[in-house]
């Protein structure tokens, strides 16, 4: 039976049968012939030189064909590079760039095998002997260091009179807040294959953009990006970690030069918890409003921890300030250095973590003034961008929180601390706001008939786990009036035509939009070519005619002009949870997010989106956290046996609605994107059920067992 879906379609995903049989592969599963396997070797000391890298017993392992160092690693352009500023467009911190060691963890050599267990023995047999100066790995005692970072958008703000607001209140609250470091933790560990073919290089990598990886690739090592094909056609999530090549590509392209032979280099779990991550934050929040609930005064002083050797900055604080609009208004980010790898993008980076801080705060103004924290957050909505004061493209976040409200059943909640109870759990109800940006980004696709009667979509489009071979599918199919199966899907190469990254929410909206106006181009190609509308036969007919790829057509998509318009998604959320009261254990039972995304093509993968952003709320709500032993510097949880993340008990009812938001303003296709609205908030709304529940407000994430008894 043929199937027809338009967009709007709750369609299974295309590619579900080959990942779950084990055809499709990923960037550690291809073999080209000769290939060799290089295992890492990781600093056991935080800070210093190594004095003397002892490689004699590694080396007699059978099997080991080199132990790359920075005593014998080949020179290229990459360690010229100035590191600054860190961004998805540079290049990681360079690895084997000298004896200094900037973090524990960090790789200082790596031993290139024929077999990967030679390669893994003869790493364990590498022996260090260092210099070693003192470190710090401890929020609190880098924030004397605090300083403003240079940024393209400014996060400090100050406009109003704070002061004179705060001090005229009815009702105000003045507390920190803060949020452990997170780390990234998808199923696929980072890996990279490098195959030296035809006199280049193909490499098969774990990252969220081929085209970008390319780029940083050939910048790095001095290359023609002609000469380097990167492919990714499936990814086994990211969330932000492969934003830009992570430096087990670095480190097989490097061995790839010294041996003149193919290499694979994969990351242990272990070695995960070494590269880009979360920052952890604080933000001191001073709120006022006046006896309404509205808004008088916004007061945040944020910090988020940054490497002492690259800085990486997080806009925190504008996601707040631009959600609700505030006359007096204060905003003040730094960063502060530590001895840590490089943070780095992880899903809704800044919003993640600032709104979530700042929503546990409007909890509190709400209680500080005696109302329901939910119609304090429907007093301050705005229909316009609180900082720019732009009208938005579109905003139905007042109708999600009615929506979500009533599904919910929140109306039924009591409003004082305690007072909900069922056997020995206390219940507790919360709610928070999410906000994210709608992102257009260049963009371009063509559509190719074949020879077959099938038609070939070709861009060079990254799916992480998102559903993008699905979605593009069902544009196409949609477009050209075709059965799904008729459709071919080409991305995660990065010879195809050009395609953002998988990041940001814009996958959707911009390559969906290529996708779909080169299709329109197609069918009207068609159409004149077979004298009238193209049907299944008449495209069969037409096909056998010509020669392949011979009818084709190709769009491109560009970033919207400044129009004056803000463009955001927008999410209520709700939370119910159940705290044991003598063990303090937290149940969270069950959730909603009611999310404003403008046009969704594809209900089934995008509530999986929101689903997924929630359950990551969750985890950095009440599980997630790296612990330091600081006088090692050492993540000492560096495992999924003790980095905690949310399983199958831990996850109950969890409810996605999708407020109908029509518009033609934001995007081509009128998608704003799902992948991080989903986590923006959900932290928030455990953190206030669980102080609904049990009157005690922790605001320290995660809320665990410690904090609560």
């Amino acid at each position: 039976m043929s199937l027809r879906p338009g967009i709007g379609t709750p369609l299974n995903r295309i590619d579900g049968v080959a990942k779950v049989t084990g055809r499709a592969r990923y960037a550690a599963e291809f073999q080209p012939q000769g290939l060799l396997y290089g295992v890492v070797v990781s600093a056991d000391v935080t800070r210093g030189r190594i004095r003397t890298l002892h490689q004699d017993q590694a080396r007699r392992v059978a099997g080991v064909v080199e132990v790359l160092t920075h005593e014998n690693r080949p020179h290229v352009p990459w360690y010229e590079q100035h590191n600054g500023e860190a961004s998805i467009s540079q290049s990681v911190f360079p690895v084997l760039r000298d004896d200094v060691i900037a973090y524990n963890g960090q790789p200082i050599a790596l031993v290139i095998a024929e077999t990967f267990e030679a390669a893994r023995t003869g790493a364990m047999l590498v022996r260090a002997e260092y210099e070693t100066e003192p470190h710090n790995t401890r929020l609190e005692t880098a924030l004397a260091q605090r300083f403003t970072p240079e940024t393209k958008v400014p996060g400090n703000l100050h406009r109003g009179k704070v002061e004179a607001a705060l001090a005229e209140a009815a009702a105000r609250i003045e507390n920190r807040y803060e949020l452990a470091m997170e780390h990234h933790n998808p199923m696929e560990m980072h890996a990279t294959t490098v195959h030296l073919h035809d006199g280049g290089y193909v490499v098969y990598d774990k990252n969220q953009g081929s085209q970008n990886a390319q780029q940083q690739l050939a910048k790095a090592f001095g290359l023609d990006t002609d000469t380097i094909k990167v492919i990714n056609h499936h990814v086994g999530g990211a969330f932000g970690s492969g934003l830009r090549p992570e430096y087990q590509a670095y480190l097989a392209m490097l061995a790839a030069l010294l041996v003149k032979r193919s290499v694979r280099v994969v990351l242990t779990r272990q070695q995960m918890f070494t590269h880009v991550h979360r920052p952890s934050a604080v933000q001191a929040v001073r709120l006022a409003c006046d006896t309404r609930g509205c808004l008088t005064a916004m007061d945040i002083h944020a910090t988020t921890s940054t490497a002492r050797v690259q800085t990486y900055s997080e806009n925190l604080l504008k996601w707040g300030a631009i959600a609700y609009g505030c006359d007096n208004l204060r905003l003040d980010y730094g960063v502060a250095p530590m001895d840590t790898p490089t943070p780095g993008n992880m899903r809704a980076p800044g919003a993640a973590t600032g709104v979530n801080l700042l929503e546990i705060a409007l909890d509190e103004l709400a209680y500080a003034n005696g109302m329901d924290p939910l119609v304090l957050r429907m007093m301050n909505q705005s229909e316009n961008d609180g900082i720019t004061g732009r009208p938005y493209t579109s905003k139905a976040l007042k109708r999600a929180y009615e929506i979500g409200a009533a599904r919910f059943g929140w109306y039924k909640r009591r409003h004082d601390p305690r007072s909900m109870r069922q056997g020995k759990e206390l219940i507790g109800y919360g709610v928070a706001t999410g906000i994210w940006e709608a992102l257009v980004l260049h963009a371009r696709a063509t559509a190719a008939l074949n020879a077959d009667g099938t038609v070939s979509v070709r861009t060079a489009a990254t799916d992480i786990g998102t559903g993008t071979y699905t979605i593009l599918a069902q544009i196409a199919a949609g477009a050209l009036d075709l059965p799904l199966e008729r459709i071919r899907v080409e991305i995660g190469e990065s010879d195809l035509p050009e395609s953002p990254i998988a990041g940001g929410s814009a996958m959707a909206a911009s390559v969906g939009a290529a996708v779909h106006r080169a299709c329109k181009s197609l069918a009207e190609e068609l159409q004149v070519l077979a004298g009238g509308a193209v049907g299944d036969t008449a495209l069969a007919q037409l096909a056998a005619k010509v020669h392949p790829d011979t009818i084709q057509a190709s769009a491109v998509v560009e970033p919207p002009g400044n129009d004056g318009k803000a463009r955001n998604t927008h999410a209520a959320m709700f939370a119910e949870v159940r705290v044991d009261e003598q063990l303090g254990v937290v149940r969270v039972t069950r959730m909603l997010g009611a999310v404003a995304a403008g046009r969704i093509i594809n209900p089934k993968t995008a509530t999986s989106q929101i689903l997924g952003g929630m359950v990551m709320g969750l985890g950095m709500a009440l599980h997630e956290e790296a612990l330091f032993d600081h006088r090692l510097g050492r993540i000492m949880n560096h495992n999924l046996a003790q980095y905690h993340i949310p399983c199958h008990a831990d996850v109950h009812d969890m409810d996605v609605i999708f407020v109908d938001e029509p518009d033609g303003m934001v995007s081509p296709l009128g998608v704003k994107g799902v992948g991080e609205i989903g986590i923006v908030g959900a932290a928030a709304a455990i953190a206030n059920a669980v102080f609904h529940a049990t009157g005690k407000r922790v605001r320290k994430l995660p809320i665990t067992l410690d904090k609560l008894l």
